[in-house]
């Protein structure tokens, strides 16, 4: 691995702050990273369940078209859930939740999910050091993928810390582990800045045959991202806000104006974005398309409303696998995906294409890239 030392955040938190520059003999830079809180509570703790005003597993499943629609798709009356799932979902977070299994039980029973599969893992086989806000987002991650594909072999792999060298190495085992299971998906709640040597890094924590790999786009706002979401081999998860009207019915879908997007420094444009090439130039350009980021429900040991694209990465990859495309790489999945924008008739029957607020404007933009998922078809 390159000469580099990041301390990484997960992705709710992001702005990342770089605390210090000093040159090497590599020519590499030695960096630490700072960084807030890794995830938003909006609102919380509730008892003795969710808040009625926050999006759940039915209310998402109706708006983005994933189970049979009810009228207006309001959060009171939307508790049809996704059925499907296939392979496995590795979700890469830092330190341990020692709630893991019991914040997964109480969020399934709330919503009526019965059976599914689920494996907390130490990627050191030491369990880590307990961190709270980390422990919220573990609960956020593993309760958005058994929402959206509860018939997946679902793990939560905890590094021993939020140093890139840990995360990495978690990353090593969460593909042996959905290599095994016959392939699936990874998410990445988390992002640290871009690094000379992350296209080195790539190539050996972010590929692997049979895996798509996901990464939050951050929550830096407009034109702000970072590493892995500017991977080229991972798919970059924007964030989007529901909309309601005062009947609580689905009004409108917008940008989230905490979503990262932006052109990576160091990633030149894929292939798969050559149909975007007057909107990114020579970079490659983030989101790939995106999902709710904001208001969505969450049990840690009590119930809590929060925020970020630490969301959607889970979400999208949750759906992604419930699609049963089983694709053979991120390449393949955003080769897809980018041609099925191509298609006027096949775009607009599989993404919401998100317009408001400026600056967004029609198809591709960084604001949600391709749109927000709707259907499973092409994914």
């Amino acid at each position: 691995m390159n000469r580099h030392f990041v301390t990484f955040t997960s992705l709710t938190a992001l702005v990342l702050v770089c605390a210090a520059f000093t040159s090497v003999a590599s020519a590499q830079d030695d960096v630490q990273f700072v960084a807030r809180p890794p995830l938003r509570i909006i609102a919380g703790p509730f008892f003795p369940g969710p808040p009625p005003s926050a999006e759940t597993p039915g209310s998402i499943a109706c708006v983005y078209q994933l189970v049979k629609q009810t009228k207006g798709c309001s959060i009171k009356t939307s508790t049809m859930l996704p059925t499907g799932g296939v392979g496995a979902i590795a979700l890469v977070d830092a330190f341990d939740n020692p709630r893991a299994v019991s914040d997964m039980q109480a969020f399934t029973k709330q919503f009526g999910i019965k059976k599914y599969s689920f494996k907390q893992v130490y990627a050191t086989g030491v369990k880590p050091q307990y961190n709270a806000q980390w422990a919220v987002e573990e609960a956020l991650d593993i309760e958005m993928a058994v929402a959206m594909a509860p018939k997946a072999k679902i793990y939560l792999v905890e590094a021993a810390t939020n140093n890139n060298g840990d995360l990495y190495f978690a990353e090593q085992v969460a593909a042996k582990l959905v290599a095994k299971a016959g392939g699936g998906v990874i998410s990445n709640s988390w992002q640290g800045s871009e690094y000379s040597g992350e296209l080195s890094d790539e190539k050996t924590y972010f590929s692997h045959p049979g895996i798509v790999y996901f990464a939050s786009s951050g929550d830096g706002g407009y034109m702000h991202t970072g590493f892995p979401a500017v991977a080229a081999s991972v798919v970059a998860a924007g964030g989007t806000e529901i909309l309601r009207d005062s009947n609580g019915d689905f009004a409108n879908e917008i940008y989230w104006s905490g979503g990262g997007s932006g052109l990576s420094v160091y990633e030149p444009r894929p292939a798969y974005q050559n149909i975007i090439k007057s909107i990114v130039g020579s970079q490659r350009g983030v989101p790939d398309f995106s999902a709710v980021a904001t208001n969505v429900t969450l049990y840690d040991g009590s119930w809590f409303v929060v925020a970020g694209t630490s969301i959607s990465s889970p979400l999208l990859a949750g759906i992604v696998d419930a699609a049963a495309s089983k694709a053979s790489s991120t390449k393949a999945e955003l080769t897809q995906i980018y041609k099925d924008y191509a298609n006027k008739v096949t775009y607009k029957a599989e993404f919401r294409d998100i317009v408001i607020p400026s600056p967004c404007k029609k198809g591709w933009d960084f604001c949600d890239g391709v749109g927000s998922v709707l259907t499973y078809k092409g994914k």
